[in-house]
Order: structure tokens, then C-alpha cells, then sequence
């Protein structure tokens, strides 16, 4: 079978081709924000239409096509939707044994006030599993333990999604990063220090942004000395540690003293009036669904309760940063690993100047890697804690069952959205919207930066949308005179603001807070933070290229 090269212009008009790209996308976010579609239907309608659009369009074979679209399937599941299941397995387990209630009676202790409950878990708790495992598993984790400590189902699953922004440019020890560098040929410790030039800022911003959303302007203005030491606490570390020591372990050293700093300060200060609402300020329409919730248990914990409810999560912590580890990745992958290069597609289609300097064969290759999948190990995190808690592997095997069935079309629609992501990618789709951006000259910068933005809306993933558009940033910012390492990292941080409305996060947290069938409702409420917030990255970036050229300017 003959190559095919892909073609960024297919109607021989700019717009209209790029028209034809958005659709796509355009068709699924739409059909998930009416509320009207299932999110698994929208996702499967959307997969139809890019196959078509591709096909038709973008003239790829249709049996590429249909084969990128079953690549993009299988990958849905693994690491995506693995990730997901045994993370609310692990969180059934923690239900089921008690474990659950004690960790909101630990937590309780610490405060009881919901917005600094959310300062703790969803912006610097989900920080960690950010750093230590990225794909999801952050707002797996953090959705489920705010679901589980009581906040509504859209508070929950809303304010995880804006608070998994600034760590996610560092996310799986670095991940984002070595890919940008792969691509763009960049040392990855500058462009890690670049990163760390841009999202600082917004680490400061997110705290802020996450407990206003929550609480609005007045109930965020008398929690502010707590918030300000969780973001200037995080802020300060990410600096320091991607510009003066290396780009992967920043998320987990800036998380851990983000953490520490703000469970000290709570020693010392507290609100004046405790926030106990748990449902948004204004409309929620999710707190109607709630149940009139129990009286916490006030109780202190004894050291044995405490170490009873922490033990899951130290387990958890413990077996992610093994994972992480590209030491033990690598043991872990010549023990097994299946590649499988998908026959007439791996090599088969060649990307194109202007998005590469030279036709380069695209990889389309599944690859799995059982035993380092990060859902792997948090399958062994889990049984370990089954065992601990005295499971027998008999109920664990039940209860599994039961997971299974409880995430089953949660599992569809992922799958569904790497399909749409898989062929976008191949069919160079992708590569046409990001060409409009890169045509917007002397406003590239903040053009650049919502590429990255785009990027990560489509693909679900920071590094994916690094690997998409790293080379494209070179390429341009290097035509237009702008630094190469500047674009190249704004792509990585405008991305981080397009994972809250990415359709497989979204999915991830409405079955992390058992919001099943609610995408839409979700969409809606992040849909606007998420522009607004990229837009704030863009004239940032901008600002470097322009106006503070200094800030831009990284020493090897």
C-alpha cells in the first residue's frame, strides 16, 4: 500500500478548510453542552463525523481511517480508562471498609471550612497525583474525595477540573515536557525552566480562581491569608525547582510544601465563620440530586484511626512515584511490553511542511505496556489496601465486578474521545486549525499560546498537544523572529488551561463524582473559566515576547 501524505488545505481556502476541521469537535462540545446527547452518544456521533470529514474531506483512505479510529479505541482503555477504573475501585474499597469516613473525619480535623477544604485536596493533594502520575488521575482522585466529604456533584467535579490546571505542564514526573522536547529538538531543562517563567503566575491565580468559583468574591476575600500560602507556597517551588534543578520533579516538591505550609497555617489561623454550604454560590443545579447529608462525627481521631484512614493514600503515593520513575518503567517494559505497529497505518502517512520541516512517517503503534501502566499500579495500590483492610480476594473480585458495571459507558465514551483524538491527529485535521493560529503574525504569542490551549481540548493531554503543535510553534516563532523556546513552552502552558474542558476530563469527573449523564452540566460551568483563563496565559506570553523580553530569557 502507498503512503499518504497529509493535506492542510483540502478545499484550496484556508477558512473553509479550517471550517471543515472544527466541525468535529465543534459537533461534540455542542451535543455534550446541550445536556440533551449522552456523552457516550455525542462521542460516538463525533467519531462517525471526523471519520467522514477525514475521509471525504481530508481525502485519507478510509481504511487508514477506520484503522486510526480503532487505534485511538484501544488506547481510550489503556492508560485512560484503566487509570479510571481502579482509582474508583480503590475509592469503592475505602467506602466499604470505613477507611472513607475516617479520611473526612481527618480532613474535618484539619478544617471544616469547605473552601479551604478545597484549597487542600483538589488544588494541592491533586497537585501531587498530577506530578506523580498525570491522565486523569488527579481529578479521579480529588472528584471522588470531595464527592465523598460531601460537596455537590457540580462543585465537586467543576472545581477539580479548574484546579488541575497549573501542575499539569509537569505532570507525570515531567512527561509534558520531555515530549515537547522530543519534537522541537530543545533541551528539556530550558524549555522546563521556560514553563516555570510562565505558570508561577497562574499557581498564584488558580487558589484564588478555584475558591471564588466556589464561594464567590466575598467568601474568598475572608479566607485570602490561607489562600495566598497555598498558592505563593506552591509558586515559589515550581520556580525554583524547574529553573535551578530539572523539570520532573516539580509538581511533587511544589505540591508536598504546598500541603505542609497550609495544614502549619491552619494551626494558627482560621476564618472568622466556617463555609459549610456545599453546593456553589448562585445556581447549582446539581445540590437538588443531593441527600440530606449526616452530621459529621466531630470525634478526634485517634493516631490508629488516622494512620487507618491515611494508609490507602500513602500506599497510593508510594506505588505512584515507583511508577513514575523512568527507572522503573524501563525494568518494568523489558519484563513486558507488546509494541504492536498497526499494519497499514504505522509509518504510513507522512506529516508535512509547514507542521514538519520535512515529510516525516507518522508512528501508529499500540503500545502496551501492562506492567508500567500507571492504572496498573494503582491496581496493585488498591489490592494491596484490599488485603490490609482484610478483604478476601473473593469480595475484591465482586467488588471489582461491580466497578466494572458502574463505569462501563464512562469507559465508551473515553475510548470514544481518543478515537476522535487518534484520527484528528493522523488525518492532519488537527494540524489545519493549528495552521489558522500559527497565520495570525505579530499576534502570535497569544495565538501560540491558545494553539497549545486547542491542543490539549482535543487530544485530552498536555503531552499529546506538546508532540501535536511543539514543532509547529518552532517553526513559526523562528518566520516571525519570536523565540522558539518561549513558543514552544507557551504551547505547554496555554495547554494546561484547555484540560478542564477536554471531554475525556470531563467524563473522568462525572464518574469520579457519580454524576453519570451530567457532561453537559459540567462543560457549561468550566467552559467559559477555561477561555477566559487561557486568554490571561496568552497576553502573558505576550507580554514576554513584547514588552518584558527579560522574563523570556533562560540560562542553560
Amino acid at each position: 500500500m502507498n503512503t499518504w501524505n497529509q493535506i492542510y488545505n483540502p478545499l484550496g481556502n484556508a477558512a473553509l478548510s479550517t471550517i471543515a476541521a472544527a466541525i468535529p469537535v465543534v459537533t461534540l462540545l455542542i451535543l455534550i453542552a446541550s445536556g440533551k446527547v449522552k456523552a457516550h452518544i455525542a462521542a460516538i456521533i463525533a467519531v462517525i463525523l471526523t471519520n467522514l470529514i477525514a475521509i471525504f474531506i481530508f481525502t485519507m483512505p478510509a481504511n487508514m481511517s477506520i484503522r486510526a479510529s480503532v487505534l485511538g479505541i484501544v488506547s481510550g482503555f489503556f492508560p485512560i480508562g484503566w487509570i479510571v477504573l481502579n482509582v474508583i475501585f480503590l475509592y469503592q474499597l475505602t467506602v466499604a471498609t470505613g477507611q472513607f469516613e475516617l479520611l473526612k473525619r481527618a480532613v474535618g480535623g484539619v478544617t471544616e471550612d469547605r473552601r479551604l477544604q478545597l484549597l487542600l485536596i483538589a488544588f494541592s493533594f491533586g497537585a501531587f497525583f498530577e506530578g506523580a502520575s498525570g491522565f486523569g488521575t488527579p481529578v479521579a482522585i480529588t472528584g471522588s474525595v470531595l464527592i465523598g466529604l460531601g460537596f455537590s456533584p457540580l462543585a465537586a467535579s467543576g472545581l477539580s477540573l479548574i484546579a488541575n490546571t497549573a501542575p499539569v505542564a509537569y505532570g507525570a514526573l515531567g512527561t509534558p515536557i520531555q515530549g515537547l522536547a522530543s519534537v522541537t529538538g530543545l533541551d528539556p531543562y530550558i524549555l522546563g525552566a521556560m514553563v516555570g517563567r510562565q505558570l508561577p503566575l497562574f499557581s498564584l491565580i488558580v487558589p484564588f480562581w478555584v475558591v471564588w468559583a466556589f464561594a464567590g468574591w466575598r467568601g474568598m476575600k475572608e479566607v485570602w491569608p490561607a489562600i495566598l500560602v497555598t498558592g505563593v507556597s506552591f509558586a515559589v517551588p515550581q520556580f525554583v525547582i524547574s529553573n535551578y534543578i530539572n523539570p520532573w520533579i516539580v509538581d511533587i516538591g511544589a505540591s508536598l510544601i504546598s500541603m505542609g505550609a497550609l495544614i502549619l497555617f491552619l494551626k494558627i489561623w482560621q476564618p472568622k465563620q466556617l463555609w459549610l454550604s456545599p453546593a456553589l454560590r448562585g445556581r447549582d443545579e446539581s445540590a437538588a440530586t443531593m441527600t440530606a447529608p449526616k452530621p459529621m462525627d466531630k470525634t478526634p481521631l485517634t493516631n490508629r484511626e488516622l494512620w487507618t484512614a491515611l494508609l490507602p493514600w500513602i500506599i497510593v503515593c508510594i506505588v505512584m512515584l515507583i511508577w513514575g520513575n523512568g527507572a522503573f518503567k524501563t525494568w518494568a517494559n523489558s519484563i513486558f511490553t507488546v509494541n504492536y505497529p498497526i499494519p497499514e497505518l504505522d509509518k504510513m502517512i507522512n506529516k508535512m511542511p509547514p507542521v514538519a520541516a520535512k515529510p516525516t512517517p507518522e508512528g501508529a503503534v499500540f503500545g502496551f505496556t501492562y506492567l508500567s501502566f500507571t492504572g496498573t499500579g494503582m491496581l496493585i495500590a488498591a489490592i494491596i489496601s484490599g488485603f490490609l483492610a482484610g478483604f478476601s480476594p473473593l469480595r475484591m473480585i465482586a467488588d471489582y465486578g461491580r466497578t466494572i458495571r458502574l463505569c462501563a459507558i464512562s469507559l465508551i465514551t473515553i475510548s470514544a474521545m481518543l478515537a476522535i483524538g487518534t484520527l484528528t491527529r493522523l488525518s492532519g485535521v488537527d494540524a489545519t486549525l493549528g495552521l489558522a493560529f500559527a497565520a495570525t503574525g505579530v499576534l502570535y504569542p497569544f495565538f501560540g499560546t491558545l494553539l497549545g490551549w486547542l491542543g490539549v481540548a482535543l487530544t485530552g493531554s498536555d503531552t499529546a498537544s506538546n508532540i501535536l503543535f511543539g514543532n509547529l510553534q518552532k517553526i513559526t516563532s523562528e518566520q516571525l523572529g519570536l523565540s522558539p523556546i518561549l513558543m514552544a513552552a507557551a504551547n505547554s502552558s496555554g495547554g494546561v488551561m484547555g484540560k478542564m474542558i477536554d471531554a475525556q476530563s470531563i467524563v473522568v469527573a462525572s464518574t469520579a463524582t457519580n454524576w453519570y449523564g451530567h457532561e453537559g452540566s459540567i462543560l457549561r460551568y468550566v467552559f467559559l473559566h477555561s477561555i477566559v483563563l487561557a486568554c490571561l496565559v496568552g497576553l502573558f506570553v505576550t507580554l514576554q515576547a513584547y514588552v518584558y523580553p527579560f522574563t523570556a530569557m533562560v540560562l542553560k
